[in-house]
């Protein structure tokens, strides 16, 4: 299930959010090996204080963090805008309160064998649907993203292909992309359907309050 954590909730939930920052180390410093900043074994960036939404996936049965994504509006402090704005045209920029930008996406290497029947990662597929639902309950129209070849071929798989926006950039070692990503009952049975899920994976009882807050 998907756990929902307002970035000022933090310390209501500080056992979910270190293990956050420790999956995120682990998969974007020691596997990746991205140019992040890791403090006291954590990673932890300056988006992180801009009160971003959480969406956790939770293991039901040990409740340890399967995987994360971050979700900041683009009214304010995103990656896409202040980190890698070069994939974009001079001057242009994404901003609406009916996008979201979904950033640090990561799966725990302990769950990234565990697939649907098409092959699709589980935690992924749950992460994907979850940021659809929630999208859905915001009222947003798009999520936009910064990601590698990777990853889009992942999107592809799970019935949740981007549009490319600007022109992808080899950035580091890596082809970089902005996408856009449809926020839609169509786009979620997609994910649905990938993924072998039914029905809401969100787990709080509070996950309009805390939408609403994020919004």
């Amino acid at each position: 299930m998907i756990r929902l954590i307002q970035g000022n909730q933090r310390s209501a939930h500080a056992r979910a959010i270190e293990e956050m920052h420790i999956l995120r180390r682990i998969v974007f410093f020691e596997r990746l090996g991205w140019d992040v900043k890791v403090k006291d074994g954590l990673e932890i960036d300056v988006f992180d204080q801009a009160d971003p939404l959480y969406l956790l996936s939770i293991d039901p049965v040990t409740n340890a963090v399967r995987g994360t994504l971050r979700l900041l509006p683009t009214t304010g402090p995103n990656m896409l805008r202040d980190v890698f704005g070069c994939l974009l045209p001079d001057g242009e920029i994404v901003e609406s309160s009916a996008i979201w930008e979904s950033s640090r996406f990561a799966v725990h290497p302990t769950y990234v064998e565990e697939r649907s029947s098409n092959r699709l990662n589980r935690t992924t597929g749950e992460l994907f649907a979850g940021l659809v639902e929630v999208g859905l309950l915001a009222g947003l129209t798009q999520i936009v993203s910064v990601y590698d070849a990777r990853m889009r071929r992942v999107l592809k798989q799970a019935g949740y292909p981007a549009e490319v926006i600007g022109v992808p950039q080899r950035i580091g070692s890596v082809m970089t992309y902005a996408g856009l990503g449809e926020v839609s009952e169509a786009a979620l049975a997609r994910i649905r359907e990938a993924a072998g899920i039914e029905g809401s994976v969100l787990e709080t009882a509070s996950v309009e309050a805390t939408v609403a807050h994020a919004a």
